[in-house]
């Protein structure tokens, strides 16, 4: 019996408003799930972001015959260098700041037995007259039972101190779920891999696939920029902490590592470094750490970070620029990566529509 028009019009209506009824269904699900996970997800991003950056080193080690123990320990394996690279240089800059706990409170008491004695270079400044006197008579008495002295010796410590060891063990506990979600992708990586793009090409076509490819590559080049540069700089200006006699240079130069992989953090470092210098008389020494400092950062930031980013992007250098800081202030650290990624999405967009 054939059908009718008008029933073969309503049938049709009521397919359309069960798929929208599925559609609306499956994200009110997807939102609850994201509201229950909410803590965890940026670990679960920080894990997917470390997973993409050495992606190609698990497909080199792996094979499409492998057993579950030879997955299980590639996974073990990759997961424990990472750790041990983000943790290493943690305790050690940790283990020199107790080191150092003692000679500040030495110097401390020092302080408010004796006061802090006048740098001699204030005297040469343009107005170190009126400086010298404020010196005198705020700085160099006594300080003991001065309002500074007693906030340093009163609660408002004691309740930083508390807040920084909630932070601490807060981060220690992201930080192991995020190994934990890192070995459980790098275990399944291959198959999930091969399955994801599967997804992607079904739901979004060849399109879909070859934007996800890029994305992949942003957040890799932009690693690959941040990390790597930040290391290198770390490693110049560090000698140049050396070379000027600076205390713990190793140390500094770590720290100043981990800075240049943030934006424009570099220069606070070596400024710091080359204020120290300043103060103790080392007029030389300043110079040439602030020289140094500010030739390398020019040269990383302008030229080698945007060429190793750009050029895995394709992006270009503003691009570069804007997805990073602005990535950053809207998603935090892991926004340096997830900022790149979206401006390739733009890129991508903006090249299929002039098709």
């Amino acid at each position: 019996m054939p059908i009718s028009p008008l029933a073969a019009k309503d049938s049709s209506d009521g397919k359309r408003r069960q798929r929208i009824a599925t559609l609306v269904l499956y994200t009110v699900l997807v939102a609850l799930a994201l509201w229950v996970i909410r803590s965890f997800i940026p670990s679960i991003v920080w894990a997917l972001v470390i997973a993409i950056v050495i992606w190609p080193l698990l497909q080199r080690l792996s094979s499409p015959a492998q057993t579950s123990m030879r997955a299980s320990a590639i996974a073990l394996g990759l997961t424990t260098v990472v750790g041990l690279f983000i943790v290493l240089p943690i305790v050690g800059i940790f283990t020199q700041a107790l080191h150092e706990t003692h000679h500040l409170m030495q110097w401390i008491s020092n302080v408010e037995q004796n006061g802090i004695p006048e740098p001699d270079f204030v005297k040469q400044m343009p107005f170190g007259k009126p400086i010298g006197e404020w010196w005198q008579a705020n700085l160099a008495l006594p300080l003991q039972g001065s309002p500074a002295m007693q906030e340093l010796r009163g609660s408002h410590v004691a309740t930083a101190g508390r807040q920084f060891g909630k932070l601490a063990v807060r981060g220690v506990v992201h930080f192991g779920f995020m190994l934990l979600t890192l070995f459980v992708v790098l275990r399944t990586g291959p198959l999930a891999s091969v399955q994801i793009v599967q997804a992607v090409r079904r739901v979004f076509g060849a399109d879909g696939t070859h934007l996800a490819t890029r994305m992949a590559a942003a957040v890799r080049g932009t690693v690959t920029g941040l990390v790597v540069v930040g290391l290198g700089e770390g490693l110049l200006i560090g000698i140049s902490y050396a070379v000027a006699g600076l205390p713990h240079a190793a140390e500094l130069g770590l720290v100043t590592a981990v800075a240049a992989m943030l934006p424009f953090c570099a220069p606070v470092a070596f400024g710091l470094a080359a204020l120290w210098l300043f103060v103790h008389g080392q007029m030389a020494g300043a110079i040439g750490v602030l020289v140094t400092g500010t030739v390398v950062v020019f040269l990383a930031e302008h030229f080698v970070r945007p060429g190793l980013i750009g050029s895995a992007t394709r992006l270009p250098f503003l691009l570069v620029l804007f997805g990073i800081l602005g990535g950053a202030e809207t998603f935090g650290l892991v926004g340096l990566f997830i900022g790149p990624a979206l401006m390739t999405v733009l890129t991508v967009l903006w090249s299929e529509a002039l098709r």
